[in-house]
């Protein structure tokens, strides 16, 4: 008898037919009424398909199900996740955290590209004929520039080597230095932002990292300065964000992430000097596959006995 799998949110086609062909698997979103369909199956559920941009995984819904052993992240970070109430249990948690690494990494440096090279603006700039009227201003090099990466994590690192790939300088910020690496380490965040002239946020989300970059950290950056963030909305004080764009505290940024996704304020909008971008770090076919298919391969390797691939360690 098939094993029940509670979706609450879900992968590419492929890997949910994969699933579907080896588990009873419930695709809560599409039932009519999810309610009575969870309280229906909630003796069968065993495990959970969760999606970073699904439905969330909340304490109401871990308690409800009392034969739960397993929450399968489709995502890197848990935040959807009530991970203390599955840990209460005994409920193993498990995410796909290196899989968006070097896509996530990428779009960091098209973002210190983008803001640099001022690219959508010329972008727009060739659209509506403005070429025939002059030459587009200057924008400025990579070459050379300091970059200061919060949270030199496998992303950060990533980030790291495609930046001194284009000649650029770099430096880190984290909890603690890694001796390993042969980067300039800083404990203190607004000192690091006073010595480069990019601030990449690539750290994980949560309590510890909420709003680390405020108003004091922006106007250590500097008025040259640009700020690109593949991390989370909520590592960036948005209000402040806008305080510094305003008054020129620096020169612009580049977003892939935002507090209150898929909002996005009308401010930062209309301004010229910010590059914005749909949270498109991981948003490749061959990351989603590879995904999928680690979110299966850890369901697949609890129920078979096995050491789970990727658990969440909180």
């Amino acid at each position: 008898m098939k094993k029940t799998v509670l979706a609450l949110g879900t992968m590419l086609p492929p890997e949910m037919d994969d699933l579907e062909s080896r588990y009873n698997l419930i695709r809560l979103w599409k039932e009519v009424d999810p309610e009575a369909t969870l309280q229906k199956s909630r003796l069968d559920v065993v495990a959970i398909l969760s999606a970073f941009n699904g439905m969330p995984v909340t304490r109401k819904i871990i308690e409800s199900l009392p034969n739960l052993e397993i929450i399968a992240q489709y995502g890197a970070g848990v935040n959807n996740i009530d991970v203390e109430a599955a840990k209460e249990r005994t409920i193993a948690v498990t995410s796909t955290p290196d899989t968006p690494m070097n896509d996530t990494a990428d779009i960091a440096l098209a973002l210190i590209l983008a803001s640099l090279r001022r690219i959508v603006e010329a972008d727009m700039f060739v659209r509506i004929g403005k070429w025939s009227t002059g030459a587009f201003p200057l924008a400025t090099s990579l070459t050379g520039k300091r970059v200061g990466i919060i949270g030199m994590g496998r992303i950060g690192q990533a980030i790291a080597r495609r930046c001194h790939a284009f000649e650029m300088e770099i430096s880190y910020f984290g909890p603690r230095k890694k001796e390993d690496l042969k980067y300039r380490y800083f404990d203190n965040l607004e000192k690091m932002a006073r010595e480069v002239d990019i601030l990449v946020c690539s750290c994980v989300g949560g309590e510890e990292t909420h709003h680390i970059v405020n108003l004091p950290v922006l106007k250590a950056l500097g008025a040259n300065g640009i700020l690109v963030n593949v991390a989370r909305g909520t590592v960036v004080d948005i209000e402040s964000l806008l305080i510094a764009l305003s008054n020129k505290d620096i020169a612009g940024a580049g977003l892939d992430v935002y507090e209150s996704e898929p909002s996005v304020p009308e401010a930062l909008i209309s301004m010229d000097n910010v590059v914005l971008l749909p949270h498109i770090g991981g948003h490749t076919h061959e990351t989603k596959t590879a995904m999928g298919k680690l979110a299966i391969a850890n369901i697949d390797a609890h129920f078979d006995g096995l050491p789970l691939i990727t658990p969440y360690a909180a």
